[in-house]
């Protein structure tokens, strides 16, 4: 439809009743800025005159004050063909006026005319007043953004045709393949739209916006206070416990994406569909119903965004991401539906609110980074054990990996500038198969964190004063590091070379281990098989292979391997390097010393039950000499010992 001028469209009456004050009305000179005929056919004298005509006889059963007025609550509910009729006779007495005013603005015809227009706008205001306060249900935001596809062609198009088929053949005509409650509601969004085109190009846009942004707003404004959102005082945020955040933050995610999607996107496309006569009439009319909605359902992440930067605290970045994710998810529904000029502000607000989140985001990162530096704590496990820090942090990094793809956008912004060099030569960013994806500035990043605490924990196990237990720290360090990596989303983030290289170093610190800790029960043997060894010799060598080995044995039980695959593995790599040389001297230098009255106190081990003593190693269990503990006086009484081995 051709749209009316701005002078012509907007009024100032409130009320049907009020109609007589209407400017088009008093003002004969207001008609020169009615549109042309839609039609290229010229428009009659005797066209004027049948459309008079007809106007009077239909218009005026719906005046109130005529004696053939019809006493029924809704034209359109109660005869769809007569609502088409009334429609068309409307349509027409306009473009009789506008042939009027051009021949002779002084006619009484355009005085009937004018009477007549009156009486069929407040007809159709008032009907468009109730098909929008009777049809809620029909006309809610999920039922209109499920007809944003509704054609132009539709039911709509059948109404300005004056199709004189049946409801049936309407409702067929509207989509013979979507539901009955999309059927009703297509049906009814028709309804709306062919008088809200018919009262705009006759000038009545302003009444249209009057009654639909009463009923439309209130609509939206329950939706959201139905979701949760409340508008938030910024004095009673501040005084708000993180803890209470968290739960609105949680509730807020779930309540936007119905918000955004469903509520204010339906509303957008039902006001574009019914105002599509006057893009301008529908922008009005939106921004008056979605602008203070939008405001207020993007206030919580503003507030929290601009509260968080305030205050870092590295352990809520993970609501800060859930935020970031959420409303970059919505970006392309806030975009299409605040999409114009008087809507700016709502956009703004959400901009903004993301760069702040984006800030607050990093600058928790950085907090991470430095509480690892700063770490003081001198608390070591005795045995060797993971540390609390090792726990805390990678679990942090391991959550950190779950939001790659926020971590990569907000990262890109601000790669490390620190070390890069070292963290080049630490490690290579794996390809990933799919292409879409980038996350080498979260990868890179993370790896960093890791090579920043690995650092550290390298610096806290020189906290022991014995090496031994500085390796078997280490070793189940990071142990734990690589087991975190390999089971979650870090491996695909850092690699399988990143795992090979530490897998390698953790293996480089377990033979670190049992060189430091059993070298010298290795030394206590000949170096070499061939060498032969007297009597006295032999038993000196006995002797002093029972003290390494009851020394060490002592030593390491107190040691802790908490991982029981890495635990069997460092036993039956020590057992391999120790059993076979101590058999095979065993075996050569017994038979020599049989005959000597003080066998078993010299001869404490056999071969075959130094396994069963490495099987008591690394967990934990310090064996001291003096206790009660079988294996204790086993290794500090050699007789007792031989008893032992007999029962093994």
């Amino acid at each position: 439809m051709v749209k009316m001028a701005k002078s012509v469209t907007f009024s100032t009456f409130s009320s049907p009743s009020n109609l007589s004050s209407h400017p088009s009305f008093t003002s004969l000179a207001s008609f020169n800025s009615l549109p042309a005929s839609p039609l290229n056919q010229p428009f009659s004298q005797s066209m004027m005159e049948e459309a008079l005509e007809a106007a009077e006889s239909i218009i005026k059963k719906w005046d109130p004050n005529s004696q053939s007025y019809t006493k029924i609550i809704s034209l359109f509910r109660h005869n769809r063909k007569e609502a088409k009729e009334f429609i068309r006779c409307v349509r027409d007495l306009r473009r009789a006026m506008h042939f009027l005013v051009s021949q002779d603005s002084k006619s009484d015809k355009l005085v009937l005319a004018q009477n007549l227009m009156q009486i069929g706008m407040s007809m159709l205001e008032k009907e468009f007043f109730q098909i929008l306060s009777s049809n809620r249900d029909h006309l809610d935001p999920e039922s209109a953004s499920g007809q944003s596809t509704i054609s132009s062609n539709s039911e709509f198009e059948v109404f300005m045709e004056y199709d004189d088929d049946d409801d049936d053949e309407e409702l067929k005509k509207a989509g013979e393949s979507i539901s009955q409650v999309e059927k009703a509601s297509a049906l009814v969004m028709s309804d709306l739209r062919v008088i809200a085109e018919t009262m705009i190009s006759c000038g009545y846009g302003k009444e249209c916006i009057k009654s639909y942004k009463l009923i439309r707003k209130s609509i939206v404004d329950e939706g959201l206070h139905l979701l949760g959102i409340e508008k938030v005082k910024t004095s009673q945020f501040h005084k708000m416990d993180w803890g209470v955040l968290e739960h609105m933050i949680k509730n807020w995610i779930k309540a936007a994406k119905i918000g955004v999607t469903t509520l204010l996107r339906g509303e957008k496309l039902l006001c574009d569909h019914v105002f599509s006569a006057s893009v301008t009439i529908g922008q009005s009319c939106f921004n008056q119903i979605a602008k203070e909605a939008g405001v207020n359902l993007f206030m919580l992440p503003e507030l929290v965004a601009n509260k968080e930067k305030k205050q870092h605290h590295h352990e809520r970045i993970f609501k800060l991401m859930d935020l970031y994710a959420a409303i970059s998810d919505l970006w392309p529904d806030i975009e299409m539906i605040f999409n114009f000029d008087s809507l700016a502000s709502v956009k703004t607000l959400v901009l903004s609110t993301l760069k702040k989140l984006k800030d607050s985001i990093h600058t928790c990162l950085k907090e991470f980074e430095t509480t690892i530096h700063k770490d003081s704590s001198k608390e070591l496990s005795p045995e060797g054990g993971v540390h609390k820090l090792t726990r805390t942090t990678m679990s942090f990094v391991s959550s950190l990996s779950e939001y790659s793809r926020v971590l990569s956008e907000i990262l890109t912004e601000h790669p490390l500038k620190t070390n890069t060099r070292l963290l080049e030569s630490y490690f290579t960013a794996p390809i990933l198969e799919d292409e879409h994806v980038n996350n080498h500035a979260c990868s890179v990043h993370l790896a960093w964190l890791i090579l920043v605490f690995l650092c550290k924990l390298d610096t806290k196990s020189e906290s022991y004063n014995d090496v031994c237990l500085s390796y078997i720290f280490l070793v189940n360090n990071l142990h734990f590091v690589v087991d975190t990596v390999r089971s979650t989303h870090l491996k695909n983030l850092l690699g399988d070379d990143w795992l090979t290289k530490h897998e390698a170093k953790l293996r480089s610190y377990a033979e670190k281990y049992e060189v430091a800790a059993w070298t010298n029960v290795l030394g206590s043997l000949p170096a070499k098989t061939s060498t032969k060894l007297s009597p006295g010799e032999a038993t000196t060598c006995f002797k002093r292979f029972h003290a390494a080995f009851a020394g060490a044995y002592l030593k390491q039980s107190s040691c802790v391997i908490v991982d029981a695959k890495l635990r069997d593995e460092l036993k039956v790599s020590i057992a391999k390097k120790l059993v076979p040389k101590y058999g095979e001297f065993y075996q050569k230098y017994l038979p020599m010393l049989r005959q000597d009255r003080n066998i078993e106190m010299l001869v404490s081990f056999k071969p075959d039950n130094l396994e069963n003593y490495l099987s008591d190693l690394f967990h934990g269990t310090p064996i001291l000499s003096g206790s009660s503990h079988p294996a204790s006086s086993s290794l500090t009484s050699p007789s007792c010992f031989s008893i032992r081995c007999v029962k093994h």
